[in-house]
């Protein structure tokens, strides 16, 4: 079993900045891919953003330019630089390990809330 620690929520103006990390208690190196995902109130889960073992990475539309997923596999963790954060960035996020490269199995974080106001 994994555990995945997420930390660095708050609540922050908009126009602020956030960085979450993302600490696991296995090796990182270990899964195909490290991703950010968030729930904003009222709505479905949707992907943040993903890194993958060889370094390429992904962001949804709304993020793109603003956050940064990367990934340093000698701590284990995982970080999510939010910049130019707005109101709708508000939402809990989520830590996910994608596919253990044996195992195949994924594993969550418990959620840290962020909160952007007007």
């Amino acid at each position: 079993q994994v555990q995945l620690v997420e930390s660095g929520g708050g609540l922050v103006q908009a126009g602020g900045s956030l960085r979450l990390s993302c600490k696991t208690s296995g090796s990182i190196a270990s899964f195909s891919a490290m991703a950010w995902y968030r729930v904003p109130p009222g709505k479905q889960r949707e992907l943040v953003a993903r890194i993958r073992s060889g370094g390429s990475t992904d962001y949804a539309d709304s993020v793109q330019g603003r956050f940064t997923i990367s990934r340093d596999n000698d701590k284990n963790t995982v970080h999510l630089q939010m910049n130019s954060l707005k109101p709708e960035d508000t939402a809990v996020y989520y830590c996910k390990a994608e596919g253990h490269l044996r195992s195949r199995l994924s594993y969550w974080g418990q959620g840290t809330q962020v909160t952007v106001s007007s």
